[in-house]
């Protein structure tokens, strides 16, 4: 697709307004950033979840900016015209509103990003309001919030109760007011992210795995295709098990060197018999 148009933010919005559901995936590395772009996908989060799914962790609170920067450019590189934003990692945005003006501008300059995004509610929205300051298209995360699952009581549902759910609702509310310009509800439910849709009025609204009424969807890239072998969450749909045809292959090319059978002639490179002769007899003098 290299006659696409660059995705900006008035693209997004006019997305909402014309009511076309905007699409979004997470995306690590160079060449898988470059699929995304043929496929046209508007929007990608390199999200700190590249430190389960990339790095092995068993969270996202190992992933540090200078992690988060090299995946990030790498992205970039692979998708010019896809709308990219970098996933402020833990502790880079939560001392203070001046600690998370410095990550996010480091974010833009050293990756070129579009936008950045954070997590927490209300209690974060002054660092939202500092970084839109500060000229950077910022995005907030609600519900599920990886960095804090702990306080959460782990990777679960959130804003089942009434009471719960105001306080999403109210979140949302306090990080547009702060100039967010979109929100991710991860884990809520649908009619939560609805309610929350439709009480939006400058603020693109995002559903991970919190029901079809909201402005767009986000899927993580491996669930997408069966490439993170700890497990398969609910929300996920895979599309394609990449994963068993990678793992296949690899076993496949075990075999083969293993009983000789690879590589063949077709798989390398031979050498004229009197340039090699040649060879011989200079190694001989």
């Amino acid at each position: 697709m290299s006659d696409r148009k660059k995705v900006t933010l008035t693209t997004l919005f006019q997305k909402m307004a014309n009511g076309e559901p905007i699409t979004w995936l997470t995306g690590y590395d160079y060449p898988t950033a470059y699929f995304h772009e043929q496929a046209g996908i508007d929007m990608i989060l390199v999200g700190d979840s590249l430190g389960m799914t990339m790095l092995g962790y068993d969270s996202t609170l190992p992933v540090t900016m200078d992690d988060m920067v090299r995946h990030t450019a790498a992205v970039r590189r692979g998708a010019p015209k896809a709308f990219v934003i970098g996933d402020m990692p833990y502790m880079s945005y939560q001392p203070s509103v001046e600690t998370a003006i410095r990550s996010a501008g480091r974010f833009m300059a050293e990756t070129g990003c579009d936008a950045i995004k954070l997590e927490g509610g209300a209690e974060m929205a002054d660092r939202i309001a500092g970084i839109v300051a500060a000229g950077i298209p910022a995005m907030g995360h609600l519900g599920l919030t990886p960095q804090s699952a702990s306080a959460l009581g782990g990777f679960r549902l959130q804003g089942k109760s009434a009471l719960q759910a105001k306080k999403i609702v109210d979140d949302a509310k306090a990080l547009e007011k702060a100039g967010a310009f979109c929100i991710l509800l991860e884990l809520v439910p649908d009619r939560l992210c609805q309610l929350i849709t439709e009480r939006a009025e400058h603020c693109i609204i995002m559903s991970l795995g919190s029901g079809p009424h909201a402005h767009g969807q986000l899927l993580i890239y491996h669930d997408l295709f069966g490439l993170y072998p700890k497990f398969t969450p609910r929300m996920a749909k895979v599309y394609g098990n990449a994963g068993e045809v990678i793992l296949n292959g690899v076993k496949a090319y075990v075999a083969e060197v293993t009983s000789g059978a690879f590589p063949r002639p077709e798989n390398y490179f031979g050498m004229k018999d009197e340039e090699y002769q040649e060879l011989l007899n200079l190694l001989e003098d």
